[in-house]
């Protein structure tokens, strides 16, 4: 089961590489964090394939495919610099950090939480709430609090 400090590491070195485009596992929890990045405007496309490349026609996810199953990300640049610059992870599997809205509202105004460094302009963190994968103010917006999984500048 691949984790969210496999997908930052995948994504980050694939921006370091200068890749056009990367492959990931195919899992609802990537699919989930690849959006809020494409969202934000830190990847260019997200698309499903398998492990040979992007698909040209829908191919639903089978029990006999799930193995070669990936998402094609497409990665971002702007006058040959990257638009990630780091991809950290603040939850792991041996410390999950959850936060309330209290304490995101803190770190969006510039404020330690815990043992969180405040964001910085130009910067989003991404949280698992019971609403799904959300964007740091989307889920101020929501009023929802959670799992921070990772921050991306």
């Amino acid at each position: 089961m691949p984790r969210v400090y496999d997908l930052c590491a995948r994504i980050q070195n694939g921006f370091r590489s200068r890749l056009q485009t990367i492959a990931i596992p195919e899992t609802k929890m990537n699919l989930a964090i690849c959006s809020v990045l494409y969202r934000e405007g830190f990847l260019s496309s997200v698309t499903r394939g398998n492990h040979v490349g992007p698909d040209a026609q829908y191919t639903p996810t089978t029990n006999e495919n799930v193995a070669t199953r990936r998402l094609w990300l497409s990665l971002k640049y702007k006058d040959n610099m990257p638009t990630l610059n780091q991809l950290s992870v603040i939850s792991k599997p041996s410390k999950k950090v959850t936060f309330s809205v209290n304490e995101l509202k803190s770190i969006t105004s510039g404020r330690r939480a815990k043992f969180i460094k405040p964001l910085q302009p130009g910067e989003i963190a991404v949280v698992n709430t019971n609403r799904g994968v959300l964007e740091l103010q989307e889920a101020i917006k929501k009023n929802v609090g959670g799992e921070m999984l990772c921050r991306a500048s």
